[in-house]
C-alpha cells in the first residue's frame, strides 16, 4: 500500500516532466495514479474536462480556496489559477496507491513543504536555458511574449533545484524515464 505517499515532479515549463510522468504511469500503472489539477485556465485544443484538468472559472477557484479545499494553489500568471484539490489526492490515496504531481517548481516545494518524508520531489533539469527556449519554440502552442516569460520564470526555477530531493537532468530521454523509474521503486519500495 502506498497510501499516503507522494511522487513529486517539478521542472520549468518545457523540461519534460510531462513526458516522464506519463512513462511513470505506464510504468507502474497498479502503484500510483496521476493528480488531476484544476485551474482556472480555458481548455487549450483537444484538452478534456476531468482528463488534463478540472476546469473552474476564476470565481469557482477562489470560492474552492475560501473553502480549504485545495492543498497548493497559485495565480501563476495575472488571472491564471493552478491548484492541487484535497478530495483528488484522497480519492488516490483511498484506493491504496501512491499521487504523481506533474506540477510547477512553486506547488511542488509547497507539496514537499507540507509532507515532508512521505513526499519524493524530483526536480527535472533541461540540458541548458537554450534548450528550453528550443522547446518551447518548437511547440507553437505558445506566443513569443509567453515564451519570453516562460524563460524568465525558468531561470529562477534552477536556482531552486536544490530545495528538491533530487534532480533528473532531461538530456537523453531514455536514461532520464530509467532514473524516474529507479528513484519512484525506491521510493515506493517496488519490487
Amino acid at each position: 500500500m502506498h497510501n499516503g505517499k507522494l511522487v513529486i515532479f517539478s521542472a520549468p515549463s518545457g523540461s519534460g516532466k510531462t513526458t516522464l510522468v506519463r512513462h511513470i504511469l505506464k510504468t507502474f500503472p497498479k502503484n500510483i495514479e496521476f493528480s488531476i489539477s484544476a485551474t482556472s485556465r480555458p481548455k487549450r485544443g483537444v484538452e478534456v474536462n476531468g482528463k488534463d484538468y478540472h476546469y473552474l472559472t476564476v470565481d469557482e477557484f477562489k470560492e474552492k480556496v475560501a473553502n480549504n479545499e485545495f492543498l497548493e494553489w497559485e495565480e501563476v500568471y495575472a488571472g491564471t489559477h493552478y491548484g492541487t484539490l484535497r478530495s483528488e489526492v484522497e480519492k488516490i490515496w483511498a484506493k491504496g496507491k501512491a499521487v504523481i504531481f506533474d506540477i510547477d517548481v512553486e506547488g511542488g516545494l509547497n507539496l514537499k513543504n507540507q509532507f515532508g518524508d512521505r513526499a519524493l520531489a524530483i526536480f527535472v533539469m533541461p540540458p541548458s536555458i537554450k534548450i528550453l527556449e528550443e522547446r518551447l519554440n518548437s511547440r507553437s502552442t505558445d506566443s513569443k511574449d509567453s515564451i519570453a516569460r516562460r524563460i524568465a520564470k525558468a531561470e529562477k526555477e534552477l536556482k531552486t533545484a536544490e530545495l528538491f530531493d533530487t534532480f533528473i537532468l532531461n538530456e537523453d530521454l531514455e536514461t532520464a524515464c530509467t532514473k524516474a523509474e529507479d528513484l519512484v521503486k525506491d521510493f515506493l519500495k517496488i519490487k
